[in-house]
This record gives C-alpha cells, structure tokens and sequence, in this order.
C-alpha cells in the first residue's frame, strides 16, 4: 500500500488527503497548527463566533463530490443555503443596491437604482455565464502544465471561446464597453477582481467570467458556518482513515537527489517516509523553507503577489436590519484605492468595508440582539509597513467609513474585537507577505505563470492550494487538490459508509 504525506490541512490538503484516501493510499496530514482548516479557521470570544477567513460560499458541488467519491451520505455531516442576495452595496450619497442571485432580479435592481438599461446588465451576466462555463471551466479544471489533460480538457475549443478584447483589455475596460460610463455600476462589477486578489484596472478582462459564480451558479451559506466545510471535511478524512498530526510542523521535505525523487518529510524531530508528498502550503515558504537545497523556480516565486487582508473582528451590541449577510460599503476613488493597494503597498484613507454578519442566519454566533462583525478591508501583501499607529489609523477609517455610509457609530457598541492583519496571516498559515491568493492575475499570463500542481523533476512531489493552479479560494483550493491528485492511481478504492 503506497503512503502519502501532505503539509497542511487547510482546504485543498483536506481535500488531497480524502481523494488519496479513497483511492487507497495510506495518508497522514501534518499541521502547524492545533486545528485544521489553515485559513478556513474560527474562533470563540464572549458568546460571538467568528469564522476567520473566507466568507462567501460558491460551488457547494465541490464539496458534496468529495463525499459522493467517498461513497458516503453526505446527509447530517454538511448542509447549506441557497440564497437569494448575494451581497448588499452601500454608497455615502445613500444608495443602495442588493445584490440579487438570480440575473434577471438583479439586471433589474441595477437598472432602477444605478440606471444600467437591465438588457445591458443581462448581457454582462449571461457572458460571465458563458465564460465561467467553456473556457473558464477548461483553465480552471485542468491542468495547463499536462499537454495531454489540456487538450483533452478542449483547450483550443476554450481558446476560441474568448474574444480578443477580454485579453487585451483590463476588466474595468471591458465592464465600461458591456455597461458603459456608470461609475457605480463599473465599482461593483469591477470589485469581483478582489476574489483573487487582483487589481480591476490591470487583471484581464476575461474575469468577467467572475460574476458568473454568484449570479448565475449561485451563492449560498453553510449552515452553522463556514468552519463547517472545514469540520465535514476533517471527519470525512479521519473516516477514511487518514492519521493527522495536530501542532506538527514540517521542517523539511525529504528527496533522493540521485533518483530525483521524494522520499517524505521531517517533522516532529524524526523522518516519515512516503512515496508521495503534497504540499498544502504556500509554494514560496515550501521552497525557502522546506526545499532549501533545490533550485527554486525563481521567475514563478518572483510573480507579484495578490492583497492581503485586514479584518477586524468585532461583537457589535446591536442588530441593525439594514445589513445582510455580506454587505460592502465602496470608496468614493476605487481607482486611488487600488493604486494604494499594488503601487504604493499602503493603507487607503478611504477604504472598501466589506462586513460579514453571519449571526443574520446562525443567531447562535452572537448574544440575541448582537451581531458578529467579520469587518475587512483589502491589503496590500506586507512588505514591512505593518505597525500599531498603521492598525489604529485603518480602525479609525473604517469606523468612520461606517459612520457616513451607514449613520452607524459602531465604536461605543464593540464589546469583543480581535485583529487580523497581513503579518499574522502569514505567521498564522505560512502566507507569503500575507498574501491571500498567492500570486496576483493582474496579468495576461498570470493562470500560465502559477506554479503547476506537480513538480516538473522531482517524482511525487506535488502541490495544492490557493498559491498554486488554479488560484485562491475555496472552489479553486478544491479543484487544485482535483487536479493534483488526479494522476495518482488507485490502488484499492477504500469506500467509507459512516
């Protein structure tokens, strides 16, 4: 029976140990931290829950086919909502626009409070759709390093798919040729670049594809939580037999350089031997740190990074009927903020608030008549310009951003706060910078120039999750682990009924 060792039990190595699991290979997970889910994280305070990274829920399919490959009922271990906004938008001159799930509801919303013919919006929509499903589906469910997969995957068919335009042009050029001079309108589709961490003035316009997720294939909310992905997934793979080792970091990825070939790991003082091994952490760190002596792919690990993320979580003594679930408050200058963001790598004076409350759909996660405030701004990677008066100054920002767009004085109701900011995401997960996705798509190439999911000369050693193909977040984390594990073969398919 083959053994396979994976780094990291954040969604994509969660997600690589099942499917290894189920094809019949010996796996054990090694963690840094005491519990799993890397990013996909929570914790407890005062009665408030909080999950600590992503927030917005698409492609639940994903996590009901790894259920489906373990042949087991994914019934009381998993469910979810479908829901019928995806977010609400907040200006400072008072309007408001929600963000309905449904094309046609939300063409409408756009047409009669930001006066986009609803057509026009429809079109955009229905081309998001479109790209999301052909080429979209082809790059990003496929290897692009293994000639033979991609050209089974219809490469050249998902090619011709694309029009130059969604190439050549930034996405903010192509949302003001589908929308025209809408300011409004052009902030929130442009905002879908930051689901990858990117810069809407400079990613391709082919993430128009983006939208596609949420108003087309839908958004939806697990029930109890987005922890809740991270705890089925947990089980499932300790159902299948899968051995973790909690509080166990890797210190060094053993390979046989004679054979070019890996041979396990070093951890907790002693070497595990294993014929596979995949790294579930952030490729930069992998190699700097556990690969030292390989020559590292200098031109892929130089790529620019995506954002971070600067979260405050708040307990908020007050329940206030005006915020949804995913609310985002926009600055008045996007085109400055993103500047501040990937050019001068600082803090925006004015900043886009994005607020999620999921106490709105698990009273639970606050005292009745509270809310739990994941409250975050995007950040630029940190290259050491991190420090207390910085933290405060965004605090202060944001909590007059709040103030203007929401005549809320949010500050005298915090009861609970804790901080994230870009140097503990990248202590806390091995984050290079504190990036959340890895490398930036700010462009052309950048799908092309992602680290591929196995090492091009080192026999089985391989690679999953947001820093490598295809990207960051939670659908694409999972689809990595797909990718990744896809050639390995199965050796005696184990089948969990539990």
């Amino acid at each position: 029976m083959s053994n396979a060792l994976v780094i990291g039990s954040g969604v994509a190595g969660l997600a690589a140990a099942i499917r290894l699991a189920v094809k019949g290979h010996t796996v054990e997970v090694f963690e840094a931290a005491a519990t799993p889910g890397g990013k996909l994280a929570e914790f407890s305070q005062s009665g408030y829950r909080f999950d600590m990274g992503p927030s917005l829920f698409t492609r639940p399919d994903l996590v009901e086919e790894l259920f489906r490959e373990a042949g087991t009922d994914i019934t009381g271990r998993f469910s979810y909502l479908a829901l019928e906004e995806a977010n609400r938008y907040f200006w400072e001159d008072g309007t408001r626009v929600t963000g309905w799930c449904d094309p046609d509801r939300f063409a409408q919303e756009i047409q009669a409070k930001l006066g986009v013919p609803a057509p026009l919006v429809k079109r955009h929509l229905h081309r998001a759709h479109e790209l999301l499903s052909t080429t979209g589906r082809t790059f990003l469910e496929h290897s692009l390093h293994r000639t033979g997969e991609l050209l089974r995957g219809g490469f050249l068919k998902a090619l011709t798919a694309v029009r130059p335009a969604e190439l050549v042009r930034s996405l903010h050029g192509v949302n003001r040729a589908a929308l025209g001079d809408h300011p409004k309108a052009l902030q929130l589709f442009d905002r879908f670049a930051t689901y990858n961490g990117s810069d809407p003035y400079r990613t391709p316009g082919l993430m128009r594809m983006i939208p596609g997720l949420e108003h087309g294939q839908g958004a939806f909310y697990p029930v109890n939580g987005m922890y809740s992905i991270t705890r089925a997934l947990h089980l499932l793979a300790v159902d299948l037999g899968v051995r973790f080792h909690f509080n166990t970091p890797v210190e060094r990825i053993l390979v046989d350089d004679a054979l070019s070939k890996v041979t396990g790991v070093r951890a907790g003082g002693r070497d595990h031997a294993a014929e596979r091994v995949y790294s579930n952490m952030d490729v930069v760190p992998t190699y700097r740190k556990l690969l030292p002596d390989i020559k590292a792919p200098e031109r892929t690990l130089s790529q620019e990074r995506s954002s971070s993320a600067l979260v405050f979580y708040w307990g908020v003594r007050a329940d206030h009927a005006e915020l949804g679930l995913h609310n985002i408050l926009f600055s008045a200058d996007y085109k400055a903020e993103f500047a501040h963001l990937f050019d001068k790598l600082e803090l925006f004076h004015d900043p886009t608030v994005y607020i999620n409350i999921t106490s709105k759909h698990t009273p639970g996660d606050a005292p009745k008549g509270c809310a739990n405030w994941f409250t975050m701004i995007n950040a630029p990677r940190d290259v050491g310009q991190y420090d207390t008066n910085t933290i405060a100054a965004a605090r202060k920002a944001i909590i007059g951003k709040v103030k203007r767009t929401l005549g809320i004085d949010v500050e005298p109701l915090i009861e609970v706060e804790r901080v994230l900011d870009p140097r503990s995401i990248a202590e806390r997960t091995s984050s290079h910078q504190g990036s959340l996705y890895g490398t930036s798509s700010n462009s052309p190439w950048a799908a092309f120039l992602r680290h591929p999911n196995d090492h091009p000369h080192i026999a089985g050693l391989h690679f999953c999750g947001g820093s490598v193909h295809p990207g960051g977040g939670i659908p694409l984390a999972l689809l990595s682990a797909r990718i990744a594990t896809a050639p390995i073969p199965t050796l005696k398919r184990i089948t969990s009924h539990t």
